[in-house]
């Protein structure tokens, strides 16, 4: 505890870039953080997340894509190839830079079929990391699924988090919610995808700002998926943040939506010994995604082809299907279940939840 608030101390008193003193990260970033190693080990205490200050620039600028319309290289019989692309995106006068997947297409594929996953990746990340450490592209190839996995800005975030723990970004119409699915919209309409199935997934802070999307904008994502994140509205400021990711008792999360409002269904991963974001923060996004719902769930226990064991519970919608799904992923650390040694914040002993989710994420869409 004693570390814990030595490091709070150090990283909200500096006067450096984001807001922390020389040395708030000694030794360089925690272990698994920055490497191919898998961030399972619950050895250092320091946590990174929202610990940084943020800079906000709201300004009313035109939405822009680059390319708005991509050209899309075709083969003599009509069919579109493969392609892995940067593309760049500017909304109410901020900018992300993404990489896209778009798996080959049949000349016969019906207009506007395929479905479109967002991946937010967790600090420190980067897209192409991700996308090796999720292996999700691998997966979206054979379901035939693109993929846009946009990049959070060092200029946002010191730390290149997403910024869940404000409230400005915790709101429709404003902040990254509403950068975020306004890049979703934009890539469906010059890519020619579904607009009834769009989804978002992420890890960590962008775990926390997937559940964001999945309150505030349901009418754009059908589904959302939270591995190792928190509940929408779990934290307003920096303290509040770290109290929240160490599992201390706090007030119950803000309300982002109305009460009422509908929200996306989710599919929960995390790890009962993650030691950067506690699992009780998996419990309350379901609490918050059930909304006072009586339905029973379902639970079931099982292994990895690794071993690692899992339990697995299910909550059914009134229209059968399942809205509420999560994983808790016994002795796994703060890390992507099932994910390749190759990218950062993986364990590639857990079950696949790159997977699972898109398992999760095609069985719902929305009604247009």
């Amino acid at each position: 505890m004693a570390q814990f608030e030595a490091f709070m101390q150090r990283a909200t008193s500096g006067a450096g870039h984001g807001g922390f003193a020389p040395g708030a990260f000694p030794g360089g970033f925690p272990t698994g953080f920055a490497t191919g190693a898998p961030a399972t080990s619950p050895a250092s205490p320091v946590v990174i997340d929202g610990c940084v200050r943020v800079i906000d620039e709201e300004r009313t600028a035109p939405t822009t894509a680059t390319p708005t319309e991509p050209v899309i290289a075709r083969t003599g019989d009509g069919a579109s190839p493969e392609r892995w692309t940067d593309g760049s995106f500017t909304h109410q006068g901020r900018t992300l830079a993404y990489r896209l997947f778009v798996p080959a297409r049949a000349a016969d594929a019906a207009p506007a079929s395929m479905p479109l996953v967002l991946m937010l990746h967790g600090c420190t990340q980067n897209p192409d990391d991700f996308a090796t450490g999720t292996r999700m592209n691998d997966l979206a190839r054979q379901a035939g699924v693109a993929v846009v996995y946009p990049a959070q800005t060092q200029h946002a975030n010191s730390q290149k988090c997403w910024n869940w723990f404000k409230s400005q970004h915790q709101q429709r119409g404003r902040g990254e919610p509403a950068l975020l699915a306004a890049l979703a919209q934009s890539i469906v309409a010059a890519e020619r995808l579904d607009p009834a199935r769009v989804y978002a997934a992420g890890l960590s802070a962008g775990g926390a700002m997937a559940d964001i999307l999945g309150h505030v904008y349901p009418d754009v994502f059908a589904a959302v998926g939270v591995h190792s994140g928190l509940p929408a509205g779990a934290a307003t400021d920096l303290v509040s943040a770290l109290a929240a990711m160490r599992g201390a008792p706090t007030a119950a999360p803000a309300p982002v939506r109305a009460a009422g409002a509908r929200r996306a269904p989710v599919i929960v991963f995390h790890g009962d010994a993650d030691a950067t974001v506690n699992h009780s923060n998996a419990t309350a996004v379901v609490k918050a995604a059930l909304d006072g719902s009586g339905a029973a769930p379902k639970t079931a226990e099982g292994r990895s082809p690794q071993g690692q064991s899992f339990t697995r519970t299910e909550h059914a919608g009134a229209d059968g299907r399942i809205a509420v799904e999560s994983w808790t992923l016994r002795g796994a650390g703060h890390a992507w279940s099932g994910g390749s040694a190759s990218g950062t914040y993986t364990d590639p002993r857990g079950v696949d939840a790159s997977a699972e989710m898109l398992r999760f994420f095609l069985t719902h869409s929305r009604a247009l």
